[in-house]
């Protein structure tokens, strides 16, 4: 399955949607490997130069987060270890350990879908970020939301 038979096909004027379809294609990757259904793209000049997914169970690494994957892909793309000029697409608000990643790369832009208040950085505010570091929330949000509670629900009710 991919994010266009997910989802319908509204928005896609918009680059913001675009990517973050892509970024579900990820998450919906990961759902099929089982693991939590997070995906993740890195844009750079309006072309995509990461894309990752969870793979906390697949490696066994609770740091295997797919902003992780995505920041050291997207690194080793530019030869940089910064990342001013990127945006990273996230189907999910980061938690504060990616967030902390992400000001030390200095991206240029965060967009994300669903929040997460139990566990996302915005509990302790955008102040995690680079003081530089443009945020747009919300995108697809009901979408990537969605196949996180599928996720979870498929976990609960699993004999």
């Amino acid at each position: 399955m991919n994010s266009a038979q997910w989802l319908g096909n509204s928005g896609e004027d918009d680059p913001d949607v675009h990517f973050m379809r892509k970024a579900l294609d990820e998450a919906l990757a990961a759902y099929e490997k089982d693991e939590v259904p997070v995906g993740a793209v890195v844009v750079h000049k309006n072309r995509i130069i990461a894309r990752s997914h969870n793979l906390t169970e697949t490696l066994t690494d609770v740091t295997a987060h797919a902003e992780m994957q995505a920041i050291t892909a997207a690194a080793s793309a530019l030869s940089s270890k910064y990342l001013e000029e990127c945006t990273l697409y996230v189907t999910l608000e980061p938690c504060p350990m990616c967030a902390g990643a992400l000001r030390w790369s200095q991206l240029g832009r965060l967009v994300y879908g669903a929040d997460d208040e139990k566990s996302g950085f915005m509990r302790w505010g955008a102040a995690m970020l680079h003081p530089r570091t443009e945020l747009r929330k919300g995108v697809l949000k009901t979408d990537c939301a969605r196949l996180m509670t599928e996720f979870f629900k498929g976990k609960r009710f699993k004999i």
